[in-house]
């Protein structure tokens, strides 16, 4: 069991980003965590979650560190009891309001892991991404929380913005690995509707060459690719959780949840979900559409796809792939080794 916690407030709103998010309603925060805190009390219960049996829980958003942590305090005080003893609990964060006194509150209440919202150490590109930090802010955040005893730091890059080199990536690469982190998710520019970006296309850069660089150029520093986007030498347990489908609370405006086979969507306004956290629409998801989502996830990551999902249609194709040496296989899973390739390997079995 899961648990994520969506926070819709961000200092500004990146170029690229199609997430829930705003850059006003600061006056709301409170009322907000209130709010997030009844949906968990009643999600708790309609998940039948038992004591100690949430693995990882994760804050994001948005950005968590516009958000002080005493108003997290009583959401860890209701979450305690449910957390496992060595749960990993991530925060997300951005480098210019993660001070400190911020990361030293989360720490307090049980953070254990903080991913950095760093994109680029190019000054120029922060700026046309309308990053809110600069290079120095993101080296000096991550140090500060290595010296607080953070156990796992991770950083987000961005790559494939118009005007990239292997030049600039590979400084954005080499500045990553002076750092204290233990995890990298390295991000392919894509252009989603309804962003500032939208409006100028042509800022992504169609450039599959950049894409094995920046997978090779990682790897070779001795951060293995456990999915298409994420290489660490620790892997984060709640990202896999995702991939292996297990059920998750999404709290939050914004926010998804997942159990068996529905989804749950909280409100995505923030007015109108502090005023009823519970009106949450159901989807039903059918036996096919969970099994087309597992076999995506489990070819584009290294959690695989178990054979005895599969139909004996599938299984030909997937034993076709093997022999052809575009998948592993061992006696219970089918494994991908090109992540990049995932999605074409993926429709073909399913085809």
């Amino acid at each position: 069991m899961l648990i994520y916690l969506h926070i819709p407030y961000c200092d500004s709103k990146c170029h690229y980003c199609s997430f829930n998010t705003y850059v006003d309603k600061f006056e709301t925060q409170s009322k907000y965590m209130k709010a997030l805190y009844r949906q968990l009390a009643f999600e708790l219960q309609r998940f039948d979650v038992t004591p100690q049996s949430i693995e990882t829980l994760f804050i994001g958003g948005g950005t968590p560190s516009t958000v002080d942590p005493e108003l997290y305090a009583p959401i860890f005080e209701l979450l305690h009891p449910y957390l496992k003893k060595n749960a990993e609990i991530t925060t997300e964060a951005n480098p210019n309001s993660a001070s400190k006194a911020w990361l030293e509150g989360m720490k307090k209440l049980g953070v254990n892991r903080v991913s950095f919202g760093v994109q680029s150490f190019n000054a120029q590109k922060l700026k046309a991404l309308n990053r809110a930090h600069n290079p120095q802010q993101a080296k000096e955040a991550i140090h500060t929380a290595k010296e607080l005893g953070f156990a796992h730091l991770s950083l987000d890059l961005i790559y494939n913005y118009q005007g990239d080199t292997k030049e600039l990536l590979l400084h954005d690469i080499s500045e990553a690995f002076s750092l204290p982190i233990d995890h990298i998710s390295a991000y392919e520019l894509t252009i989603e509707v309804g962003t500032k970006f939208s409006a100028t296309p042509e800022v992504r850069q169609e450039d599959e060459d950049l894409a094995f660089f920046v997978t090779d150029e990682i790897e070779k520093r001795g951060f293995k690719a456990y999915e298409i986007s994420n290489f660490g030498t620790y892997q984060s347990k709640h990202n896999k959780g995702y991939w292996e489908l297990k059920n998750y609370i999404g709290a939050g405006a914004g926010a998804v949840g997942f159990l068996k086979n529905r989804r749950y969507y909280p409100q995505t306004d923030i007015e109108s979900y502090v005023a009823d956290p519970l009106n949450i629409t159901e989807e039903a998801l059918t036996p096919d559409e969970l099994l087309t989502e597992k076999i995506f996830l489990g070819l584009r990551s290294n959690i695989g796809v178990e054979k005895s999902l599969l139909s004996e249609a599938m299984i030909k194709k997937a034993n076709i792939l093997c022999e052809k040496k575009k998948l592993l296989c061992d006696a219970t899973h089918y494994y991908n080794k090109n992540f990049f390739l995932s999605d074409e390997l993926a429709l073909y079995i399913l085809g």
